[in-house]
């Protein structure tokens, strides 16, 4: 690895990308939310797509697409937009979760290809790959750098292993609480606090 990145490099692109899929977003919570209410091996497709994703978003970033997407306000709304709608009907959907027993594996319907094409919905991981292509891949302490492709391979393989140990984490944590969650209004109540915090994710994206 140092041989790709120098130290300084490469621990700050750990800290980055651990602080930025670490951090509750639109992928975590909708992790949880499918943890808590259909179980653990349910969460496993999206967990999967979810560095997929951000692989194609890295690639697409690297030749040119995330350029577009930040130069051409637009675009950039519309992306914006389509995310925004997307996780307020994926809220709404969770909102009407009362029980286990109301819970099947069509009431949340995230399977892997939607897993993956979500991400492209998802503005935050539009700057997150432009970031990484700019800071850590095209140019190395403001010079451009003389080994791109290897930077390029090295920085999505450390994206997508703290996207994918993020979610599964999460995933986890949602399982473990899925039995105590099962007694009385605690599902309802806990579905009602990650729509509310999913709606106030889409939100958020609307002003990045």
């Amino acid at each position: 690895m140092l041989s790709i990145f120098n130290a300084n490099e490469l621990i700050a692109l750990v800290l980055f990308s651990a602080a930025m899929t670490f951090s509750p977003g639109p992928n975590t919570m909708l992790t949880t939310a499918i943890a808590t209410n259909e179980g653990f091996r349910r969460t496993i497709p999206f967990t999967l797509s979810v560095p997929v994703g951000w692989l194609l978003m890295m690639l697409a970033s690297g030749l040119g697409l995330g350029a577009l997407v930040t130069e051409v306000p637009s675009l950039r709304l519309s992306i914006k937009i389509l995310g925004c709608i997307y996780l307020i009907w994926l809220a709404f959907k969770l909102c009407r979760r009362k029980q286990l027993d109301d819970v099947n594996t069509a009431n949340l319907n995230m399977n892997f290809f939607k897993g993956v094409v979500v991400q492209f919905l998802n503005i935050k991981v539009w700057l997150l790959a432009i970031t990484v292509n700019g800071s850590w891949v095209i140019y190395t302490e403001g010079q451009p750098s003389n080994n791109p492709t290897q930077r390029l391979a090295m920085a999505c393989a450390i994206l997508m292993f703290f996207a994918f140990t993020s979610n599964i984490s999460y995933a986890i944590a949602g399982a473990l609480f899925k039995e105590w969650l099962g007694t009385g209004r605690r599902l309802m109540l806990f579905n009602y606090f990650l729509a509310a915090l999913l709606i106030a994710t889409a939100l958020w994206t609307l002003s990045i």
